[in-house]
């Protein structure tokens, strides 16, 4: 199943749709009592009595199915309690960075202010300037995981999405801690869809590309990954408790600015477009602050 979020146009409110084979079924629209995406990964089992019952009846069906294409969409999730962050999670990247390859997660955090929707002007403030792109898979958490086995961790992933993790390298790399240069509004552009892991299959098996101005940046696969998603998840839960809808971007591959020998970093014009195979291209223009 494919999930959005999409901004209502008469109230302005973002709403949960499912994209099907007739187009986006409104999940408001169509009655779900779940009418948050974070309140659906919560409750999942509401989602498939939604979809048929709106496509099952005709009349509400021509009230609540929408072209995808007329959508303003927004983030994929608007409210996660947690962003977690895995850096140097790519055998290349660690290489190009000239970092050595990490023996546990090395774990940051960006916040809700950072998330972004596809399409959506980034702001580049006047604070930085070397700005980089990441493309990355990104989990959502939908059952509660605590102290689970590497094994067991994947039962505990509602779905994955395409997520860009926007970097300002000199204030990232400024002290120690990552956090400045990761979370600048609107840097974790994430969507267009939020696809169930039960389509998605193996985590470990997934194309990531990244294109600037329409040329090819980044292009691996997920089978670089130092921590697979599974080990990643339950590396986490030995910590603290992960929650329906919290959100883990697993890292980003080799290509990005900050590994080039000539650095030529984002500004305002550029159009950055990342791919995860099988999840939807999301892309975004860089603007001034």
């Amino acid at each position: 199943m494919k999930l959005l979020n999409f901004i209502d146009p008469q109230s302005g409110a973002v709403r949960p749709g499912v994209l099907t084979s007739v187009g986006v079924v409104d999940l408001v629209a169509a009655g779900c009592a779940q009418q948050t995406m974070e309140a659906l990964i919560a409750q999942p089992d509401a989602l498939p009595r939604a979809v048929e019952h709106a496509l099952g009846d005709p009349a509400l069906r021509a009230r609540c199915v929408r072209d995808e294409s007329a959508l303003r969409l927004a983030p994929v999730l608007t409210n996660p309690g947690k962003i977690i962050c895995v850096g140097l999670n790519y055998r290349r990247h660690a290489v190009e960075s000239n970092l050595p390859i990490p023996t546990t997660p090395v774990l940051f955090s960006k916040f809700n202010n950072s998330l972004a929707a596809p399409d959506e002007a980034i702001p580049l403030p006047a604070s930085a300037a070397q700005y980089d792109y990441e493309v990355e898979l990104a989990v959502v958490i939908g059952r509660r995981a605590r102290n689970v086995s590497v094994a067991q961790a994947l039962a505990h992933v509602f779905g994955y999405c395409t997520a860009n993790d926007l970097s300002a390298r000199d204030l990232q790399m400024r002290t120690s801690q990552w956090l400045l240069g990761k979370t600048l509004d609107k840097f974790l552009p994430l969507g267009p869809h939020l696809v169930t892991a039960d389509e998605v299959g193996d985590p470990q098996a997934l194309s990531l590309k990244c294109w600037v101005n329409g040329e090819l940046r980044q292009d691996s696969n997920t089978a670089d990954m130092i921590f697979s998603v599974a080990e990643i998840v339950s590396y986490i839960s030995q910590h603290f408790t992960l929650e329906p809808g919290d959100v883990i971007c697993t890292g980003t591959p080799e290509g990005v600015i900050l590994g080039m020998k000539d650095k030529i970093w984002l500004r305002a014009g550029d159009r950055v477009t990342v791919e995860v195979g099988g999840l939807g291209q999301l892309t975004n223009v860089m603007a001034g602050a």
